[in-house]
């Protein structure tokens, strides 16, 4: 039922969740299929030397990056007022996955051109957006409540902010081993993350 027009939609509470939970997965999958579309051509091409070892750590990382953006959001199910504010920043902040898998994965790349020059040439729109992913994933927590935000630790705030600022120094620093040092350092540390604080549904 419709409680307070100004503020938000308040249904039934299953049925709240499963609204905006649905339009989510849609674009969740958008993204996923992106991803592993590109996977498929990377598997598909004769031309091994197109391949970039950097481009493909971040490819993989942005795929765990979705997997577990689609499981904590569960803990939506906690929140029973819906203000269209807070729908449409969870639909942005979903799209935002899409728009980074499809830097990523363009639709074709020019004649003789690389992942790796690709890359490099698009990384500033890449890594601004990737910093942003960490900042949007803050907020995100927040609504959450901030007894969901608090229980998370000091460390949470602390590792999403280093994260994007690592993600922003990569905008400037065009250095190949700096940029493998980044994606080793965040992968190993949205391993650890998940598999410390996100191993159960809930």
């Amino acid at each position: 039922m419709l409680e307070d027009p100004s503020y938000g939609v308040h249904l039934q509470h299953n049925d709240a969740f499963f609204h905006v939970r649905m339009v989510l997965g849609v674009i969740t999958s958008l993204a996923i299929a992106r991803i592993l579309n590109g996977f498929a051509k990377l598997v598909q091409t004769s031309k091994k030397e197109i391949i970039y070892s950097v481009h493909l750590l971040w490819s993989l990382l942005l795929f765990l990056l979705v997997l577990h953006f689609w499981w904590f959001e569960f803990a939506l199910s906690s929140v029973e007022v819906w203000p269209f504010e807070a729908y449409a920043f969870l639909i942005l902040y979903a799209a935002l996955h899409f728009f980074i898998s499809s830097l990523l994965f363009p639709d074709h790349l020019e004649d003789g051109e690389t992942y790796e020059s690709y890359f490099h040439s698009r990384r500033g729109w890449f890594f601004g957006l990737f910093a942003l992913l960490f900042i949007y994933d803050m907020i995100d927590t927040a609504f959450k409540g901030w007894d969901h935000f608090r229980a998370l630790g000091n460390i949470y705030p602390v590792r999403q902010v280093f994260f994007a600022a690592l993600a922003l120094s990569a905008i400037w620093i065009d250095n190949r081993r700096y940029h493998l040092g980044v994606v080793l350092v965040v992968i190993a540390g949205q391993i650890w993350w998940i598999s410390t604080r996100y191993s159960n549904l809930s």
